[in-house]
């Protein structure tokens, strides 16, 4: 295969550009700091020359002020002319601008700027005060008016001002002269930094001049292994790969083409077309036009189908795919195709499809004889009713009818069959339940496991009698189940931990439940009743199935039935670890979908 990775004589462009950029870094860099340390200076030229004008602008402020307060006191000591008015005038006009150039010149300074501020309120209050001696001057009354000059003088000075924006302006300009040193002192260290550069940087392209030849020798030494493992790897691939030019014609193949379909060459040298290969097994219209489409038009082909019968005449499903490609010797493009035998892929979907036939219909054939079976239960257990109801009838009004004629044996006869017919009643309203689990849909809704055991416990403590119960409840979780068959499954469960530890002094019971890894929760009821022998376990959940004798404990053999069904209905399970005389542990699991996390705090 002639592809050949890009190797360090098409890198070499790039190392070429940055030894140019290292050389005009070498010249570039110390008219950079040079020219850095004249901006500079005169940086600092220009921040002395501000900070003078500022100064100076201050100043003549502070001599247009005076200006005009010595005219307005020469006028109110009875001196006349019109020359007085009219300095006053010209300070006052030539006042407001300098006000300005002052404001503009400390722009970039917020306290200089609150300074000037505070010293133009105080010029004001000042004129305001002048104007008004003036005033007083116009109607003669010049006590007043130097009153009011004093009172300017006095409340509105603008000496302070004037000095702490000057001194204020003294200490930006050391503090940038300062500065403006230590960007000379920074330049020249950095003169001294970009001649040491220069120097390593004239190192450097020593040894990049030097190291070049070896690491060119190394690339194309290396570009000659990686195009030999490219090129084993091609030949050694166990699927047919081919490369196709845009005319669809043979560029490349590896052996495992070769061995199925022989070599793809002519005579002359020249690359055959895809169609003349072989027997015509590749002369297939609709395989050529979508190659076509994706040499011309960029798609590509995923998983298409070909169906070829060989010499031997067996018959290939074979999966075609493509996409184009650019060969790095080559400007126009081609198209890498890789072909893949699924005949035996294919021959076991087919039986896979088969057989989910044939499983579908056993699951429908199952699921009918269930509702025929759930059918008959119901109606078995609904028509026994009647003939039990009549056999409980009459035993009673034959009792009544005999009275006094009955000898012992008799009424111990007509005992056993009451008995008998309530039990049988009992056991046909377990089979209801029983029935009716399985047939009834799931209402599927948020269930307080919690609040159902408390709920079961405070139903069945009413048969309880003067017996002594020890109640270990662990914080229980909110599920989202069916919440009536969750209530039978607790009654059932707890029931059965009531039951089969009535012989105890003190009966204990604990309830409790934990989140396994996989989300879902797993419940328990531990007691510390009769238990059982872990060899008859597997008949514990079976319907009418019992561990011990009815004279022993009561019951039909049909709550864990009813368990187990509830729980296989919400897709859980149930199972119970015990021992004879040492208690049973009831164990079931709701799926994470059906469980979530257990409230904090929640205690029984």
């Amino acid at each position: 295969m002639d592809n050949v990775r890009p190797g360090f004589s098409e890198r070499v462009p790039w190392r070429w550009v940055g030894l140019g950029l290292a050389i005009l870094a070498i010249v570039l860099l110390p008219f950079f700091f040079a020219q850095r340390a004249i901006d500079s200076a005169f940086h600092a030229s220009d921040l002395v020359a501000h900070s003078a004008r500022v100064k100076a602008e201050t100043a003549e402020l502070i001599q247009q002020v005076r200006d005009m307060e010595a005219a307005a006191y020469a006028l109110a000591a009875g001196l006349r002319g019109t020359l007085f008015r009219e300095r006053i005038r010209s300070a006052m006009a030539r006042f407001d601008p300098q006000l300005s150039t002052l404001k503009r010149l400390v722009a970039d300074d917020p306290a200089q700027l609150v300074r000037v501020g505070r010293f133009e309120a105080v010029v004001a209050g000042r004129r305001k005060l002048t104007e008004e001696a003036l005033l007083e001057v116009d109607f003669d009354r010049l006590p007043q008016a130097l009153a009011a000059l004093e009172k300017a003088a006095d409340q509105f000075r603008i000496r302070e001002l004037a000095a702490e924006i000057v001194t204020a302006e003294e200490g930006l300009l050391a503090q940038r002269t300062r500065l403006a040193a230590e960007r000379r002192r920074a330049a020249t260290w950095l003169a001294v930094a970009t001649a040491t550069a220069q120097l390593l940087l004239l190192a450097a392209v020593t040894l990049i001049g030097e190291r070049q030849l070896r690491r060119r020798l190394d690339a194309e030494r290396q570009a000659r292994q990686s195009q030999a493992r490219t090129q084993a790897i091609f030949r050694s691939v166990r699927e047919p790969i081919l490369v196709l030019d845009a005319q669809l014609r043979v560029l490349l193949h590896n052996d495992a083409f070769t061995e199925i379909y022989g070599a793809a060459q002519r005579d002359d040298g020249t690359p055959p077309t895809l169609a003349s290969l072989g027997a015509g097994e590749w002369n297939d219209a609709v395989l050529l036009q979508r190659l076509a489409d994706v040499a011309t038009r960029d798609r590509e082909l995923w998983d298409h189908e070909l169906h070829q019968r060989h010499g031997d005449g067996v018959e290939r499903i074979l999966a075609i795919n493509a996409r184009r490609m650019q060969l790095p010797d080559r400007e126009d493009t081609a198209v890498l195709m890789t072909v893949a035998d699924v005949s035996a892929h294919k021959r076991a979907e087919q039986q896979i499809r088969e057989l989910n036939r044939q499983l579908e219909g056993k699951i429908e054939l199952v699921s009918e004889v269930n509702r025929e079976l759930e059918a008959f239960s119901y109606s078995v257990s609904h028509d026994l009713r009647a003939p039990l109801r009549h056999i409980a009838g009459f035993t009673g009004k034959l009792e009544a009818q005999l009275g006094e004629r009955l000898d012992d044996k008799a009424r111990h006869y007509l005992d056993v069959i009451g008995s008998s017919a309530q039990r049988m009643a009992g056991l046909i309203d377990d089979l209801l339940i029983y029935s009716r689990l399985g047939r009834h849909a799931l209402r599927l809704q948020a269930v307080d496991m919690q609040s159902l055991v408390e709920e079961t416990r405070q139903v069945l403590a009413a048969d309880l009698d003067q017996r002594q119960v020890e109640w270990r409840i662990e914080p229980l979780p909110i599920v989202v189940a069916d919440e009536n068959m969750m209530r039978q499954l607790w009654q059932n469960l707890i029931g059965n931990a009531l039951k089969y530890t009535a012989r105890r002094a003190v009966a204990r019971i604990e309830i409790g439940a934990q989140r396994q890894d996989d989300g879902s929760i797993r419940f328990h009821v531990r007691d510390n009743g009769a238990g059982f022998d872990m060899a008859y376990a597997g008949k514990l959940f079976g319907v009418f199935q019992r561990l011990h004798k009815a004279s022993e404990f009561a019951g039909s053999g049909i709550g864990l039935a009813n368990a187990r069904r509830i729980l296989a209905r919400h897709g859980g399970r149930i199972w119970a670890e015990a021992a004879p005389d040492r208690g049973a542990t009831f164990h079931f699991i709701l799926p994470p979908a059906l469980g979530t996390v257990p409230e904090p705090g929640r205690t029984a």
